[in-house]
Parts: C-alpha cells; sequence; structure tokens
C-alpha cells in the first residue's frame, strides 16, 4: 500500500495540461466491441481503472496495439465468448465498475452478455437496474445468479421501440445507446442522459456508421445499422479534474493556468467555482486562476444561504461536490451543499474537520460549510482515502494544511488522476509518495 506525504501552505504556480477524461474513456473504449474492425482512440487517461479495462479487453480477445502513451488501436475481431463465464472474468470484471459498459456492446453483436457484481467506489448504493430495463425493452432476457452476484443477458435478436428510463443514469445511457445501435428498426429513447461523454460516444458510433440523432438532448432517435465499421475517435479533457484544479489553485493562493479545457464542454462548472468567490478567467481555450489571498461565498437574491447540489447534465456534476465542500471550507461565507445522488459521499468530511475546518454533517446527503476565511488554517494530520473524489479533495486540503499531512490507500487517487504527484511537484508542491 502506498501513502503520499504531504507538507502543505506553498504556493503553487505553473501551467497544468488536463489528462483524458475517465469517465469517457471506460464508455468508448467498449464501443470496439460492436465491430470487427480497427478503432483507433486517443487521449486515453493513464490511471489505474482505465488500464484495467484495457487488460479485460485484451484478455477477452481484443487485439490491442498501442501506438503511443494515451492512443490505442482496438480490433475486436475474435473475442473469446467463453471467457465470460471463467472465475478470472468474474474476478478481473468485478474489480472495475466500469466493466458493466461491455454488456450492451456484447449483447448487440453477439446476443449475450455477462458481468458480475461490479466493484468500484463505495460512495453508496449504484444500481444496475437502469442498464438492464433497457436491455429488456429491446428484446434481451435478463438472468441473475444472487448466489454468484452474476449477471447474464440473452437476446436472440434485439428489436428497436420506446424507452423511457426512470433515471438518467449515464452509463445506463451508454450501455443502452451502445446495445440500440445494432438492433432492427428504431429506438426512441427519452429521458437519456446528455452529458458531453454521452455526446462524445454517439458522436463516435455515428462516425463507426450507426445512425443517431437528438445528440446533446435526452431524447435520442436511433436507427439500427446491420453492422458499424472502424474509426478514429479523441477523448475529452476530463472535467472532473479541471474542477479539481480549480479547487487546488484557490486553497492554496495559488497563480495556474490550466490548459486545453474544452471550454464549450464545461456547463455550469466555470460559475459554480464563481459563486464561491473564486476568480477565473478564460484565455482562449485555457483558464487562469490568479493568486487570491481570499474569495467570498455567494448568497442568493434573498440574502439567504446559498445552496450548491448536483444534478443530471446541464446542471453540476456529482463528482465535483467534494471539491466544492473542500474549497468552501476556507472561503468567508457559509454555504449547503446537497449531494442528491449518493448517500456516503459526504462522509470523508470527518477527516476535515479533524483539520479544523467547520463543516456540520446534516445527514448522509447535505453539509454546511461555515467557511473560516483563512483566519485559521487547516492543520495536517494522516487520513485515509475513501474513494476517488475524496481522495484528491483531501490531497488539497492537505496541500493547503499547515505542517505534515499522510494520506494513505492513494490507489484510490491513482483511479482516477494521472501522475498526479509528478504534476503536483511541477508546480513547486512538497508531495511525495512512500510506500
Amino acid at each position: 500500500m502506498s501513502s503520499f506525504e504531504i507538507y502543505g501552505g506553498k504556493k503553487l504556480k505553473g501551467e497544468l495540461t488536463v489528462q483524458g477524461a475517465k469517465n469517457e474513456a471506460l464508455q468508448v473504449l467498449c464501443a470496439p466491441l460492436l465491430t470487427s474492425e480497427k478503432v483507433t482512440i486517443s487521449n486515453i487517461p493513464d490511471i489505474v481503472d482505465v488500464n484495467k479495462l484495457i487488460d479485460l479487453l485484451q484478455i477477452m480477445g481484443v487485439k490491442i496495439e498501442k501506438v503511443e502513451r494515451g492512443t490505442y488501436v482496438f480490433q475486436a475481431k475474435d473475442i473469446d465468448l467463453a471467457y465470460l463465464e471463467t472465475e478470472d472474468f468474474k474476478k478481473r470484471a468485478g474489480s472495475l465498475r466500469g466493466s458493466i459498459m461491455i454488456v450492451g456492446p456484447l449483447l448487440a453483436r453477439f446476443g449475450k452478455g455477462f458481468i458480475p457484481k461490479p466493484g468500484g467506489d463505495k460512495i453508496g448504493r449504484r444500481r444496475l437496474d437502469t442498464h438492464f430495463e433497457g436491455f429488456a425493452l429491446l428484446g434481451a432476457k435478463f438472468n441473475y445468479d444472487a448466489g454468484e452476484h452474476f449477471y447474464s443477458i440473452e437476446a436472440k435478436k434485439l428489436k428497436g421501440t420506446y424507452i423511457h428510463l426512470d433515471e438518467a443514469s449515464v452509463t445506463g445511457t451508454a450501455n443502452v445507446i451502445m446495445a440500440a445501435v445494432l438492433a432492427e428498426g428504431t429506438t426512441t429513447f427519452y429521458n437519456a442522459a446528455c452529458e458531453p461523454y454521452i455526446q462524445q460516444l454517439c458522436k463516435m458510433l455515428n462516425s463507426m456508421g450507426a445512425k443517431i440523432s437528438g445528440i446533446s438532448s435526452n431524447l435520442l432517435t436511433i436507427e439500427g445499422v446491420k453492422e458499424l465499421g472502424g474509426c478514429y475517435h479523441r477523448i475529452l479533457p476530463d472535467m472532473i479534474e479541471i474542477g479539481s484544479f480549480i479547487g487546488l489553485a484557490a486553497m492554496t493562493q495559488s497563480e495556474i493556468t490550466i490548459k486545453d479545457v474544452s471550454w464549450e464542454n464545461l456547463g455550469v462548472i466555470p460559475n459554480t467555482f464563481r459563486r464561491l468567490g473564486i476568480k477565473l478567467e478564460r484565455r482562449g481555450d485555457d483558464i487562469y486562476i490568479p493568486a487570491q489571498e481570499s474569495y467570498e461565498i455567494d448568497t442568493f437574491i434573498d440574502g439567504s444561504i446559498l445552496t450548491i447540489y448536483d444534478a443530471p447534465w446541464p446542471g453540476f456534476t456529482p463528482d465535483l461536490l467534494s471539491i466544492i465542500l473542500v474549497v468552501a471550507t476556507q472561503a468567508k461565507g457559509s454555504v449547503l451543499i446537497h449531494q442528491k445522488m449518493f448517500e456516503s459521499r459526504l462522509f470523508f468530511t470527518d477527516k476535515l474537520i479533524d483539520m479544523g475546518a467547520q463543516i456540520i454533517l446534516c445527514d448522509p446527503h447535505r453539509a454546511t460549510v461555515i467557511g473560516l476565511g483563512r483566519q485559521h488554517n487547516l492543520r495536517g494530520i494522516q487520513m485515509t482515502s475513501p474513494d476517488i473524489r475524496a481522495g484528491v479533495s483531501l490531497l488539497i486540503a492537505a496541500l493547503s494544511a499547515e505542517g505534515k499531512s499522510v494520506i494513505h490507500n492513494i490507489e484510490q487517487i491513482d483511479r482516477g488522476y494521472q501522475d498526479i504527484d509528478i504534476r503536483l511537484r511541477n508546480l513547486g508542491a512538497d508531495i511525495r509518495r512512500v510506500n
């Protein structure tokens, strides 16, 4: 097990280049399963979760050629379907939340798919009902072995239909889209998630020969085609990492430029940080954050306390609420953080309280932060990273705190952030990785 040792309180300065989007990568890396032709994908982040999925695809029979760091060629010409029922597959796929994304493409192309109960973050209940309800509406039959925690789904032929899912699940939407592109007839898909990652997947599939219209809306029309071909696809920069770096700059009073952010795909993220009083400006396709001694949280028009909450796109992404909460601890003013989607994601606040932050955890979904306005700095402590986003939030807190902090279980951070310690040292941070 590795840990980070951090000596905080240093102002940082420099430029950061954003990695490819983790959440998009876990979707588009499974799209090559829909064709026997070559698919080239670039800007793939070199992180644990993505590398696990690449390894899994290779063991399944996908031929993979690494062109350079971040760029791979995939060809799913000979898939070993028998492997999907082995204990090795159950172990590997069960350790990765993103493994659920192979089911839709396998079902569409081969008529069956298998997956164990996926692992990943311990941030609350993350049900898979949406995925399998969509598959069932397309004509698939679902089976679940409760003893083995193993899911299987089969269909002789998928047929287009009207789908209105009960939640706008991003991964559920992606999986159903990949199943529907090879279905017979037309699928009308309402209450579809429309995050930039879903838009990217749809554009990629269309470049492979799919016929998807309504992209960027929550109403998609998918005309099934008989087969798909190869393509080239480039993954967007990671909006969660961009938000993390904005929060890092604010907390450490640092002057940082974030390069090539694909501003048009950031939605409300910049303005949400501005509501905390953080100054940032767009310079071409970069974000420049000046060093700020202080920042003050906005209020609603009637003067009542600001509430920041997550919502499906184009609302604020739940993956950045942990960052918002940490940044608010050193602001002037108060804010209510409402994490609607996951009931365990705010439990890391006990570590921030130990560091000196003033936070009231109202219930599993809500926390009130009373900003310290830099009158009292956070203090370094020993802590453990519970999940990816909480882990990097604690890392940001440690970089701003006085004294030494130690963060254990940093494998969680490595799951989502590429070379994070190296990039932070390049800005002047005092951080080292120890065993």
